[in-house]
């Protein structure tokens, strides 16, 4: 699906900087060098992860080489990679991409909120356009980061729980703000899993070797709006493309 629509999506929507979640890309378990290299050769600026980022063990060196895949800024500052990526698009517009995870259900790291706050002070003020990736697991956790970084960011956009929600607005001090973006991939589904093992799961308790699905295939995203000289957003609006 990205491969056959990202390219047609950034002309047709003016896209200046692409961001995409890739945490899951190798067959709905982490990611890949290779996969990587596929998808930001696909014209994606920064790829972002979470909690998943780890799976595929190949992943560890390569993460400290390739600046433009982030994991959470909030592991600790041990961890191979970074979770900031800042650069410039073709018309000169410098921005930083943030990567943060949540704590709620998922590993004990550092304070996102605190460590948000350290990542924001040490940007160059001329970085207006400011993304932050929100990989969180409720709702309630996201919403608060929102309100959390309203007027500081351009926009807060959560990823993980796979639904796409519909609850996109800006923020009052000009922050664009969505609790998920939802799932690139297989829809018929459970989160993209196979629907048969997954049921197994819920109805037996017993453990079921989850595989990808196959079937309707879609890709969600969100296309920002924003002012570069004030970062501030303008809009947000969501994105569903069936594979059909």
């Amino acid at each position: 699906m990205v491969a056959d629509h990202a390219a047609d999506l950034m002309r047709t929507h003016q896209i200046d900087l692409a961001v995409a979640n890739a945490e899951n890309s190798a067959a709905g378990f982490g990611i890949t060098p290779r996969l990587a290299e596929e998808l930001l050769g696909l014209g994606i600026h920064v790829l972002t992860s979470g909690n998943h980022v780890w799976d595929k063990k190949e992943i560890v060196d390569y993460i400290g080489r390739q600046p433009r895949l982030l994991r959470p800024a909030n592991y600790p500052d041990s961890a191979p990679g970074s979770g900031v990526f800042t650069g410039s698009t073709a018309a000169g517009v410098e921005y930083a991409v943030i990567n943060l995870q949540g704590r709620t259900y998922l590993p004990q790291i550092d304070c996102p909120f605190r460590k948000a706050d350290a990542i924001l002070a040490s940007l160059p003020a001329s970085a207006k356009i400011r993304f932050v990736d929100f990989h969180a697991e409720v709702s309630s956790e996201k919403v608060a980061m929102g309100w959390y970084l309203d007027g500081r960011v351009t926009a807060v956009i959560g990823t993980h729980t796979h639904v796409p929600t519909a609850d996109e607005r800006t923020l009052p001090k000009g922050t664009a703000y969505l609790t998920d973006v939802g799932m690139t991939g297989p829809y018929d589904s459970v989160i993209g899993a196979d629907k048969e093992a997954a049921l197994g799961r819920f109805l037996n308790a017993m453990p079921h070797r989850l595989e990808p699905a196959t079937g309707d295939v879609r890709l969600a995203a969100a296309i920002i709006d924003a002012d570069p000289a004030t970062g501030r957003a303008l809009g947000i609006r969501r994105l569903m493309v069936n594979g059909d």
